[in-house]
């Protein structure tokens, strides 16, 4: 079939036992948790399944886990699917080093090294640089825009026509709230996040990331992938480190990200564990349509959804 996508969740989307059912039933799932653990001096299996949550929120955890768990997801994916062809996939922000490694542009020894690097670096620099993160929604993008203009906040996910999320220092946020409600938006919710993510405020992790994937090499991805930083499909490997490095500063163009993929002839998005938040985002979305994977019964609604999709 064409018109398939893969979606990898972000940093938000944890939750104390995620995977677990998944695991208890493949091969494919514990092979993915063994490997992990093997590069690891602590138990991350234990961590996703058992917590505790104040652990797993942890940026530096957290970030293991999510990728972890969405790999592991994949790997029962690829064999309870069997071959489809892909014809776009995308992360939203941590969630893009799992695209990439699902796409085999890193081999996942390496790429656990990287998701730990930039976890660890984002955990420092928020510890050293406090901030906070502030989602509106109801208000179009210019008018949250212009109230960033007037706060000094800065856009850091553009999740959805009507939502997009702020990232800043304490003191701008603050106003950030109080712009957002004077100008009609629906509800402004505080994120429970260590810092400032995707904003200048990360540049010192940037610098960090930026030394660590140096170090790794790269290879062709096996299907195309969808970045962050330019909201739309990354043309040369190479260019996949400076975008991973930009990524960390930058806003998350996944609102643009997810409309190319569409014009591109996507229809049937399928997320990975832990999923729940890009397909809530998609369901906004006409023409297509969308399948979360967190347990096995939700591999049970494979053939019909393949089966909506329309032919190769």
């Amino acid at each position: 079939m064409s018109g398939l996508a893969l979606l990898f969740p972000g940093q938000g989307a944890q939750a104390v036992g995620m995977g677990k059912a998944l695991y208890d039933q493949f091969d494919e799932a514990k092979e993915i948790y063994k490997e992990a653990n093997s590069h690891l001096n602590f138990d991350l299996k234990a961590l996703c399944f058992e917590g505790p949550a104040e652990d797993l929120t942890q940026t530096e955890k957290c970030q293991l886990g999510l990728f972890v768990t969405s790999l592991a997801g994949f790997a029962v994916f690829q064999r309870v699917a069997g071959p489809q062809q892909v014809l776009a996939a995308a992360g939203l922000s941590l969630g893009e080093m799992s695209a990439l490694t699902a796409a085999q542009v890193f081999k996942f020894r390496d790429a656990v090294y990287l998701v730990q690097a930039r976890g660890a670096a984002m955990a420092e620099c928020a510890a050293h640089h406090p901030g906070a993160m502030l989602a509106v929604l109801g208000l179009s993008f210019e008018v949250i825009e212009d109230v960033c203009r007037d706060c000094g906040a800065s856009p850091a996910n553009y999740n959805a026509i009507d939502q997009l999320v702020l990232s800043g220092t304490l003191e701008s946020i603050a106003r950030a709230e109080e712009l957002a409600k004077a100008r009609g938006a629906k509800r402004v919710i505080r994120l429970d996040v260590s810092g400032a993510f995707h904003s200048s405020l990360m540049q010192p992790a940037a610098d960090s990331f930026r030394a660590a994937i140096e170090r790794v090499s790269l290879s062709e991805p096996k299907f195309p992938i969808y970045t962050n930083v330019i909201g739309d499909k990354v043309e040369k490997v190479e260019d996949v480190r400076s975008l991973l490095v930009k990524q960390i500063i930058s806003p998350v163009l996944w609102a643009q990200s997810v409309r190319k993929m569409v014009q591109a002839g996507v229809t049937h998005f399928v997320e990975f564990p832990p999923a729940r938040v890009l397909t809530a985002l998609m369901r906004k979305i006409e023409g297509t349509k969308t399948l979360a994977v967190n347990e096995p019964k939700d591999l049970d609604k494979f053939p019909e959804f393949f089966a909506q999709a329309p032919e190769a």
